[in-house]
């Protein structure tokens, strides 16, 4: 399990679309259901379904991009700025080649990018939990990914989509041993989001450990060295790139982006902003209700990645979401979008997956039908009122 120059199974090969097909089906389903209640729900409240998806908050600013290319800003009265700089460029590139070449907007374009994307995280999510654990927990995993309940946010012009995909094949790529695709793909997820730097982690940590175990068993055969070499070098281009580019256009050096961000009040503070607003919650009786959540939310974060860790996933997997728990909690971010910026952390899904697996096909369906349900109007009820930052 834990090994990642073991040849994988001929019938886990690159695995085919038909190994796929349940899980894929599965998740189609789920999000038609979360799409079929939006509309319903915005109906109800005579608002456009179409335009929540795909012209609000962040999907604005991708689309912008897009359209007018990066230099847009917006300076608010407390003298904060927000650049479009702050998104990073391989969504709305897509968004202007699809617009291109077929008769839909960039919002439209947006849309397809994310639903093609959706689609594509869900393979990745099933190859890397078929590989580890088998189908039956696979089709399970991206079930309980598609009925998270901000996964509303996979069927938005967002970027989460495409970056779990990305980081999915990526890891994908790793435990199978394709170590240039490995590569490249984390340098695609670098030029999503920022917290490409968690699947560059997983590259990398990974490379560095089969160096180490070849070293220490020198009769085993594996990858070509070089191999390993050039994806660990491949792998921060994307991220990196971008980030100096930033730093040249802005004139401020390799560290401008972080100016960008300071101008969002992003940054990486250890988790201090997030504690404060947390202990803020039990100043009075309601919303200590809220902070007592949160305490048991992000418990519940860290017990599961405990069970990852007895369980011994992978090690790029347990690096990975690792990384991607850490930058969630830890930034000093608008601190409602911290579940949208935990939904790439999959990894974490795996132990509820094994253990729905273990369950009768029966049991498990009707468990997963009803998280759906309730996943759906909680998507319908959160886009219609304050929806995702």
């Amino acid at each position: 399990m834990t090994d990642l120059e073991t040849p994988v199974a001929p019938s886990r090969a690159g695995p085919a679309w038909r190994r796929a097909a349940p899980a894929l089906l599965g998740y189609v389903a789920v999000r038609a259901l979360g799409l079929v209640t939006l509309a319903v729900w915005s109906a109800a409240r005579d608002k456009s379904p179409h335009q929540l998806l795909s012209a609000r908050w962040d999907s604005l600013w991708y689309t912008r991009v897009a359209d007018l290319g990066y230099g847009y800003e917006v300076r608010l009265p407390n003298g904060d700025v927000h650049s479009n700089l702050a998104f990073f460029p391989l969504l709305p590139w897509l968004e202007r080649a699809f617009a291109a070449v077929t008769p839909l907007s960039y919002a439209d374009a947006g849309l397809l990018v994310s639903a093609l994307a959706s689609l594509a995280a869900a393979w990745g999510i099933f190859a890397v939990a078929d590989h580890v654990y088998g189908p039956r927990a696979g089709i399970c995993a991206v079930l309980l990914w598609a009925v998270l309940p901000v996964g509303i946010v996979q069927s938005m012009a967002y970027s989460e989509s495409l970056f779990t995909a990305l980081a999915a094949w990526s890891l994908y790529a790793v435990l199978t041993g394709r170590w240039l695709t490995a590569g490249l793909l984390a340098s695609l997820a670098g030029l999503t989001r920022p917290v490409g730097a968690a699947v560059v982690a997983a590259v990398w940590v990974a490379a560095i450990a089969s160096f180490v175990r070849e070293r220490s068993v020198p009769a085993r055969t594996g990858a070509p060295g070089w191999r390993r070499a050039l994806a660990m070098l491949i792998a921060p281009l994307g991220a990196a790139g971008y980030v100096l580019w930033v730093g040249r256009h802005t004139g401020k050096g390799p560290l401008g982006y972080l100016d960008v961000q300071a101008g969002w009040r992003n940054g990486f503070d250890g988790g201090y902003a997030f504690a404060r607003f947390v202990a803020d919650k039990f100043t009075s009786f309601p919303s200590a209700l809220a902070g007592l959540a949160l305490i048991i939310g992000v418990g519940l974060l860290v017990w599961l990645y405990v069970i990852c860790v007895r369980q011994r996933q992978p090690l790029p997997l347990l690096v990975y979401a690792g990384v991607v728990t850490l930058l969630a909690l830890c930034a000093s971010s608008y601190f409602g979008s911290k579940p949208r910026l935990l939904l790439p952390a999959f990894p974490l899904l795996l132990p509820p997956a094994l253990a729905l697996a273990r369950l009768r096909t029966s049991r498990s369906a009707w468990v997963l039908g009803g998280v759906a349900v309730v996943s759906a109007v909680y998507g319908a009820f959160w886009l219609n009122g304050s929806g995702p930052p």
